[in-house]
């Protein structure tokens, strides 16, 4: 029999409290933490303090039971980030309710599908995107449709939140290990979505004791952290939200991404800690905005969505003056986390981390599914109590994702050295197979991002008759620089197999998800329908 390779968290396992939900945990020290200020929006200035946050969860709670809304009951968040956002998720969780959150960009048949498919009947929107809402209850005749601030033929959401608060009775019957309270969208950047993941109080409540392990803690004290991402996203919503608020932190918001805001309100607010993903490092790397302001205060970076290219990590680490950057590792379906880097590990900055504590992870053959040694490649595959409970009304899916030994396979190739380090190369839908070899696209995008003239980039494979797939990158320029030259660039620095034979094409954008995931399939469908033009003409 052949030897088994499982590598267990080095860290010691943590208690994960099994009896509460998701309120009564996130929620417990809120008194303690009083008039302290919880979140505020960067934009306005709109600040909820712990006091109002516990305050508001109570109201908002009564008058969803009053309005009829029950344990099992479904709400669908379709808005940036905003203030009252955890009004909402703490209310519907206390009562036994799910929350499906839903991407603010969103069209209105999108967000139809998304609804249809988790069954929700109750949607709170933003200002920004009424119009899709209201499209949406047309269709789908809602229960109940809100809206954060104020929309004509919308009821507000502060009007839940006027409410006297007698009726709000956390569900005594919530079963924290199998009852489901969050329905996150599973990306699919790399293929067709998988739907809705059904996490669970326990799942979320797991993963926050794992990342707060004082070797890996994410955040080591109650100061401001940046609350950029967005909260519909897994990493936005427990790594920051959730685990913000458990220790009492400071949070900055934004509706959206715009550089003077975001680098004025870490000097204004003097932001600590900022959870990131790679495009936001890029930003740092490169613009000369940095030097307008004080980033004295932002000590601590930890990137986590998509991999951090270890020069692009140095460079942030030295012009913004960090203490500690780290790469984290996980996605929707582990709640989000099972790699983190630890606080003492600086040298390690190519790496995901180890595997956090009451967590195991292998790396398996492709074809032969065999766990593998350190050092060899192949697919990431981790167990452990964030695992989520599966796939919303798709269990064809679920069973191709974990397997009967609890085993949820990542889909991401990976290799681990002697310490327990783990290293991505990329998603295995990803790696361009040319001629039988696997090129891995982030290795050369790294590469390219390492010419001053290329401001960001994106590698695919173009089909090919002969090869299989030809290396291909798009390019945004930030100097003069030729195709040629971008050619010439790569044949200088990688072996034969890895040349840019598919070409390369300049954009003015590298089309991204939320959280900074390159969207390849665009990028294929461009490849495709150039090449039928170009076979019609």
């Amino acid at each position: 029999m052949a030897e088994e390779h499982i590598i267990s968290s080095p860290l010691s396992n943590v208690f994960i409290p099994s009896h509460l939900n998701i309120y009564q945990f996130f929620c417990e020290n809120f008194d303690q933490y009083g008039d302290k200020p919880a979140i505020t929006d960067a934009h306005s200035g709109l600040t909820l303090t712990y006091k109002m946050l516990k305050q508001q969860i109570r109201q908002c709670g009564s008058a969803l039971r009053r309005a009829g809304f029950k344990k099992g009951d479904i709400f669908a968040i379709y808005s940036p980030n905003h203030p009252q956002y955890p009004v909402l998720i703490f209310a519907v969780a206390a009562i036994g309710g799910i929350v499906s959150t839903i991407n603010p960009l969103f069209t209105a048949e999108e967000v139809i599908q998304q609804m249809k498919l988790s069954s929700a009947k109750y949607l709170l929107a933003h200002s920004s995107n009424a119009a899709n809402a209201i499209k949406v209850d047309k269709t789908l005749n809602l229960r109940g449709l809100y809206v954060f601030g104020e929309e004509k033929g919308v009821t507000s959401f502060d009007t839940l939140i006027q409410d006297d608060g007698a009726f709000f009775k956390p569900d005594a019957t919530i079963d924290p290990i199998n009852d489901v309270v969050m329905l996150p969208y599973s990306s699919g950047t790399t293929g067709i979505p998988k739907g809705s993941v059904m996490l669970t109080h326990y799942n979320l409540i797991a993963n926050f004791a794992q990342l707060i392990h004082p070797d890996v803690k994410v955040f080591d004290s109650d100061a401001p952290v940046l609350a950029l991402l967005p909260f519909f996203h897994i990493y936005g919503l427990v790594v920051i939200l959730l685990a913000g608020l458990r220790v009492g932190a400071h949070l900055i918001s934004y509706l959206r991404f715009e550089p003077e805001v975001f680098l004025q309100s870490i000097e204004k607010y003097k932001i600590k800690y900022a959870p990131l993903v790679p495009p936001l490092y890029v930003f740092l790397a490169k613009t000369p905005l940095v030097e307008k302001y004080d980033l004295s205060s932002l000590q601590e970076t930890m990137c986590g969505a998509a991999p951090l290219d270890y020069d692009l990590s140095q460079t942030v680490r030295k012009r913004v003056g960090l203490s500690l950057v780290r790469q984290v590792y996980g996605m929707t379906e582990l709640s989000p986390l099972s790699h983190m880097g630890k606080r003492s590990d600086k040298d390690k900055l190519g790496a995901i981390g180890i595997v956090v504590p009451n967590t195991k992870a292998k790396v398996v053959d492709i074809e032969t599914g065999r766990s593998l040694p350190e050092h060899q490649r192949g697919e990431l595959c981790i167990r452990g109590p964030q695992v989520m409970k599966g796939y919303l009304r798709n269990k064809e899916a679920t069973d191709r994702t974990i397997d009967k030994d609890g085993w949820l396979h990542t889909g991401d190739i990976a290799y681990y050295d002697k310490d327990g380090y783990f290293y991505v190369v990329d998603r295995l839908k990803e790696l361009i197979k040319y001629k039988g070899h696997q090129v891995a696209p982030a290795e050369l995008e790294a590469l390219l991002l390492t010419n001053p003239k290329v401001a960001d980039v994106a590698v695919i494979g173009r089909p090919d008759d002969d090869a299989g797939e030809l290396p291909m990158a798009f390019i945004v320029r930030s100097g003069e620089i030729t195709k040629q030259e971008i050619i010439d660039f790569v044949k200088d620095n990688v072996n034969p197999q890895k040349y840019l034979r598919g070409g390369v094409e300049f954009l003015d954008i590298i089309p991204k998800s939320a959280s900074g995931k390159i969207l390849r399939n665009q990028l294929r469908k461009r490849i495709k329908e150039s090449t039928s033009l170009h076979s019609k003409l």
